[in-house]
This record gives structure tokens, sequence and C-alpha cells, in this order.
């Protein structure tokens, strides 16, 4: 098995937003003024660089992520496009995804990064009531969360976006109604998170002072549960935890990803993983803007680690995450990735415990989480890799 079974991903990280959101940890600053030329000569600059160590590659899927893509100029998305498209060997089919948020200033940008080549577009809807939004530290409404969909599904050939559930004091019965008119709204993948406070984030000092309480883990599990079986009813199942889509409409790019496979990322803060000579690297850009602009213009890269991700390590990637898609991992990547089967690569006896209590399946040379198994499977994880 060759790393292009899997795909080939590009990943360009996009760090501005309007406003940092209270739950986010991602690699996101506010800036008041953001010089777009700079930044699209630095972003073409940095794909040259990693073009250059990865000829021969086809590319499946191209992500803009971020912070905020869609606050970035259509131009520069043409342009990063372009030069991906100049480097490599493209995919006929290549998907091409925009992160963006509903507010008017990016809903009115739709058609000209459609015009740029984008082809899907993912949508940070959130919530679909306008309390919520506001304790979310969101920008948009709800009115203006439905517009962007519907203007979303009339510009681009396919849409997602993202739903975050569990929320403090949350029912069932309100998660059920919300998630009726999410369904009413959808085309054929949505993105359903539960509520994490991470470290490090406004949420996590908001908790630590008592301001609100997370949903207590059994009544986390009831939502999980009962949204699995709603999406199923709706013919878009789970085909990773929180991920669902009608058959043939999962993220190219995130499966890549969720099947360890390579891709390229580049921006502030970018992950990367790249198989070169047989040697699986981890590459990661500097994380802060500037610095990272900085040595883009005076290196041609901004690469601050690039390390071989060593054997022990490639298993327990591979293993979280392939253990959260349905169609689980395969034997063959195993051995791709480790050079034994899967029951040569794991521990016998936390491998038998786990299938033997109903959280593992393995079958047909595959190594798949069952649904009670993807339920709580950071625990799974502990008990197999520890």
């Amino acid at each position: 098995m060759t790393p292009d079974d899997r795909g080939f991903g590009i990943y360009v990280h996009w760090p501005f937003c309007r406003a940092k959101c209270p739950y986010c940890d991602f690699n996101s600053h506010v800036r008041e003024a953001i010089d777009q030329r700079r930044w699209r000569d630095a972003l073409l600059k940095e794909l040259s660089h990693y073009a250059a160590q990865t000829p021969g590659r086809t590319v499946t899927s191209l992500f803009f992520g971020g912070g905020t893509p869609s606050l970035m100029e259509p131009e520069t998305a043409a342009a990063v496009i372009d030069t991906v498209r100049t480097h490599w060997t493209t995919a006929p089919n290549l998907e091409i995804t925009l992160e963006a948020n509903p507010t008017s200033v990016e809903i009115g940008r739709f058609r000209a990064f459609s015009d740029a080549g984008v082809n899907r577009v993912s949508i940070g809807v959130q919530a679909l009531d306008d309390a919520v939004l506001q304790f979310l530290g969101r920008q948009h409404s709800a009115g203006e969360a439905i517009r962007a969909l519907e203007i979303g599904r009339a510009t681009f050939p396919r849409l997602s976006f993202d739903l975050i559930y569990a929320r403090p004091g949350q029912s069932l019965e309100a998660w059920q109604s919300e998630l009726a008119a999410a369904l009413d709204l959808a085309n054929s993948h949505i993105s359903l998170y539960q509520l994490t406070i991470e470290p490090g984030t406004a949420f996590e000092q908001r908790v630590a002072r008592g301001d609100f309480q997370v949903l207590p883990e059994e009544e986390q599990a009831v939502l999980f549960d009962w949204t699995a079986a709603r999406l199923e009813r709706a013919g878009m199942p789970a085909y990773e935890i929180s991920n669902h889509a009608r058959p043939g409409e999962e993220s190219r790019h995130n499966l890549t990803y969720w099947r360890y496979g390579d891709y390229v990322g580049i921006g502030p803060g970018a992950h990367g993983r790249l198989t070169l000579d047989g040697r699986k690297l981890a590459t990661r850009q500097h994380r802060a803007p500037e610095a990272w602009l900085e040595a883009v213009e005076r290196a041609g890269h901004a690469t601050r680690q690039r390390d071989e991700v060593e054997s022990a390590a490639r298993l327990q990637e591979l293993v979280m995450m392939g253990l959260r898609l349905a169609e689980g991992i395969p034997a063959a990547r195993f051995v791709a990735e480790t050079g034994f089967d899967i029951e040569g690569a794991l521990d016998a006896q936390r491998l038998k415990r786990m299938t033997e209590g109903g959280f593992l399946t393995l079958e047909n040379d595959r190594l798949t989480a069952t649904s009670e198994g993807r339920t709580r499977l950071d625990a799974v994880l502990g008990a197999l890799l520890a």
C-alpha cells in the first residue's frame, strides 16, 4: 500500500478571525489590519517549498482552515489553488474546501470563492438559537446562519455545516428540536460536536469560576447515542465519531487524516505528515503569525518541527485516528505503517479484553470500534495502547 491510496492532501491555515470564540483552542488571532498581498506571497512560497519535496504526488484534496479563511481575499484562494495545480498533479475530482462563518462579509464573498475554484464549503453555524450563539461568542444570528446555508447550497456543489451540542443545561428534547431544524437545512454532510472545555480557553476559566457547569457525562452519552440513531435514519450515518454524510459525500480531506495518509500543512501552526524514502515525518510550522510570516520571507518556509515518527508513535497515531472511523483500520494499513499485522502490532491481551468486552471487533482483516467503543473511545484507546 502506498501513501497515495489514502489520498494526499494540502492544508492551508489562515490564522485570523474577527473575534476569538471562548471555546476555541485553535491557532486563531484577531488583528486590526492584515497585509493580504504579503500573506498571499508567503503562502505561495511555503507551498513551493513543500512541492519540491513531494514530486510525483497527486493531490486529492485542498483544505482552507483556520482561523477564518473566508476572511482572506478570494484572490488569495485563487492563487493558492493555481499554485497547487502548477506544482502537483491533481485528481480529476479534486476536493477544495473552505471554512466559513455565516456573517454577511463572508457570505458576500461566496461567489468569488466559487469562481476561484472552491467546490465545497464548511460553515460554522454552531447553533440555531440566538441566545446560545451569544453564549458561544459567535458573531452571527440564527437567521444569518440559515441565510448562509441557503446561499452556500446555491453557490457550491457540496456543503457541510457544524453544530455544537451537549451544551450546559441542554435537554434531549431541546436538542431533538434543534437537530430537526438542522436536518431540514442539511445537504449531504453535517458535523456534530459535543461541547468540550479545552485547556487555555475562556470557557475553561468560566467553568473554574463556576459561571456554568458542563453537562454530566451520562447525559452527554444519551445525546450522542440518540444523535447517531437519528442521523442513521436520515440517511447520513456517522462515518466518523462526529461527522455524518450520505454515502459518497464524506470529507475526502478529513478521511486522509483519519486513514493516516500524507498531507502537507502550510501556514502558521499547520501540522503535516509526509512519508519520504519510507520515513514518516511530522512537520509543524511556526505558530505565531508574524514569526511565521518573517521566517517564510527569509527562508522560503517556516518549518519549526521536522521529526521522524518512530514505529511506536506511528502505531499510536494510526490507531487513534483510524478507530474514529466507522470503517475501522484494515490490516494492510498496519503492515504499511508498522511492518506487522494487527495482532502482531498490538498487545494480544489488551486486544482480547477490548474485543471480548464489545468495544472492538477484529473481523475480515480489519480492526473496528463498535458503537459502544466509539462512544468511549478515549478509554478504549487508553486500555489498548497504554
